[in-house]
């Protein structure tokens, strides 16, 4: 074989190995985002994780879905732990951006609305009355708990899960307050199978780039035979 055919050959040959390279590459790519869900975009949702926050509020049996709403109503003095002592829904998901307006019904007496720990819900002292007295918008995502002063003890407490970055229950997120925008997602476990993608990629990458080193360093003879 002469020498410019065996530059040729050798050009062909690492075009070759470089296409075989990138569509190993790209094949764990794909098959990594489509483990993850499909697009490999975020996420989010699932469970929220409450932590034992609703042990002792009688009226809590799921998070209440208000997402798609710009205005969402929850009701103070609703019938539950034994009187008017909660809140309706007690745990309700909102869009980011959305209004949560507190309406007071007028029973169980005194009511409020406070934040547990560093959070942004303040409607100031317990009052006995009816209508909307107090209402926030929610441009955080996270989980916002909250309780009333005067009948915490009793199991009035209620949530606001926001958006979709909130710790769940899926993903083992500590159950942490309403503080700020809530606590984020614990990151998740990378599934074995792309591991093992992942490794048969590298591999089949290392392999292709020692042949092309190999044919660029020795040469040899690659003509058809006749």
């Amino acid at each position: 074989m002469t020498e410019g055919s065996a530059d040729v050959s050798r050009r062909g040959f690492m075009r070759t190995a470089a296409g075989a390279a990138t569509a190993a590459g790209a094949a764990g790519t794909v098959a990594a985002q489509e483990e993850e869900g499909g697009d490999g975009g975020g996420g989010g949702g699932g469970t929220p994780d409450y932590g034992g926050w609703f042990s002792n509020t009688s009226n809590f049996d799921e998070t209440a879905d208000a997402t798609g709403q710009d205005t969402v109503t929850v009701e103070v003095g609703t019938q539950a732990n034994g009187g008017a002592f909660g809140f309706g829904p007690a745990a309700v998901h909102v869009d980011n951006g959305a209004t949560v307006e507190f309406e007071w019904t007028g029973e169980g007496g005194r009511h409020n609305v406070v934040s547990d720990g560093d959070g942004p819900l303040e409607s100031g002292d317990a009052v006995d009355t009816t209508g909307v007295q107090y209402e926030h918008t929610f441009e955080e995502d996270g989980i916002y708990k909250y309780y009333c002063v005067p009948h915490e003890s009793l199991g009035m407490l209620g949530a606001v899960v926001v958006g979709s970055d909130y710790p769940t229950a899926d993903s083992g997120g500590g159950g942490g307050g309403g503080g700020g925008g809530g606590g984020s997602s614990a990151a998740p476990a990378v599934p074995e199978s792309i591991k093992s993608l992942g490794v048969a990629a590298s591999v089949v990458m290392t392999a292709t780039l020692g042949l092309a080193y190999v044919f660029m360093k020795y040469g040899g003879d690659y003509d058809t035979p006749e």
